[in-house]
């Protein structure tokens, strides 16, 4: 395997990479689904993932965990930091008044949204999410954050796909990420 990078180290990067499967042609043709399933499951690996999340933000109250895979690493990291988690949610998903954000992405477009009291005011908010392609998720959900009232402190992602710009979409907020292919 040649060097794999990240923002935690090669080491995590190479750990990450080595959990992560390819599918080709899901959800549509021409894409390359990144399947973080066996991440997941490795107890090791995910406590990996989970910790250096963690250590890599300094002083959050609250983590922000994108649909739908974005739920189970938020959910860790905010149990593991011993803050809550809120759910960014697709459309039509969220049972009270939200705020929301549509944006475009690499096979089509969406809407996200979140309780319009989902946080407390200047709330220090880690955004969280399996994979930042071109970054309109990412960007949709660091603004519902805004709207919301609190202050998003950065985004953490287990891979980027650098090649597609994500992170120069959302370069207003600092992006961890902890494989970059």
């Amino acid at each position: 395997m040649s060097e794999v990078t990240g923002d935690s180290g090669p080491e995590l990067a190479a750990l990450v990479a080595d959990r992560v499967l390819d599918v080709p042609g899901f959800p549509h043709a021409g894409i390359v689904f990144k399947d973080l399933s066996p991440l997941f499951a490795d107890p090791v690996a995910f406590r990996r993932v989970v910790d250096a999340t963690v250590h890599a933000h300094d002083g959050f109250d609250v983590v922000v965990g994108i649909e739908a895979r974005g739920f189970v690493l938020a959910a860790a990291v905010a149990y593991a930091a011993g803050v809550g988690v809120v759910p960014v949610r697709k459309a039509g998903k969220l049972p009270r008044d939200t705020h929301a954000a549509s944006y475009a992405l690499e096979y089509g477009e969406a809407t996200l949204e979140v309780h319009r009291d989902a946080f407390a005011a200047g709330q220090r908010v880690l955004v969280v999410d399996d994979v930042l392609a071109t970054g309109g998720t990412a960007q949709a959900a660091l603004q519902l954050v805004e709207q919301a009232g609190a202050s998003p402190l950065g985004l953490t992602v287990v891979v980027e796909l650098s090649f597609l710009g994500g992170r120069a979409r959302v370069d207003a907020h600092p992006v961890h990420s902890l494989l970059i292919v």
